[in-house]
């Protein structure tokens, strides 16, 4: 059984959720979230309290009932409270920079030097707000898993090194580093 289905999932103020046609939609504060939801799971809601239960019980189902407790649970605190990560850029010559058109409202793209021949533009989801500053680079919304995939897109174009530690990093990641070359 999952230890964390079995747990009441608590709603603040100010958020509600509705379970319809095979999906569940989590509206709050900061925007609304929607999550199609597997046959094998049903979700109840009583007033500010959230329970799931799976439809019948077997392997399967049993994993999926703490899958998407979890999700819930992350979307109801996201449309509270934004996620955020965030990337350091380490190395010289190494710049971030956000272009966007603020008259249109469309998603902009981050500019990245990386030490290629040319710059890597990469364009940034819609919902998702980044910014760069100096070597920093902060990646917020309210979808948890869009916030982590991003950031892990932008981390992969330059891996962090182990010699001197160039690249692209989190902010509380810790490089191993390896010693160089000894001379004799």
């Amino acid at each position: 059984m999952s230890r964390i289905g079995k747990k009441v999932i608590d709603l603040p103020e100010k958020t509600e959720i509705k379970v319809s046609d095979g999906s569940v939609s989590v509206k709050g504060p900061l925007g609304e979230l929607t999550r199609p939801l597997h046959p094998m799971i049903e979700v109840k809601v009583n007033g500010s309290a959230v329970t799931l239960n799976p439809t019948k019980i077997t392997l399967e189902s049993r994993a999926l009932w703490g899958t998407y407790a979890s999700h819930i649970t992350n979307m109801i605190s996201g449309v509270n409270k934004a996620f955020e990560k965030k990337l350091i850029l380490e190395g010289i010559g190494f710049k971030s920079e956000v272009k966007g058109d603020k008259i249109v409202m469309a998603p902009g793209k981050i500019v990245l030097a990386l030490g290629f021949s040319h710059p890597v533009n990469v364009e940034i989801p819609k919902g998702l707000k980044v910014t760069a500053e100096k070597n920093l680079i902060s990646i917020s919304g309210s979808d948890k898993e869009m916030v982590g995939q991003f950031a892990a897109r932008l981390r992969l174009l330059k891996k962090p090194e182990p010699y001197k530690g160039k690249g692209m990093r989190y902010v509380d990641e810790v490089i191993r580093r390896k010693q160089g070359k000894k001379s004799v």
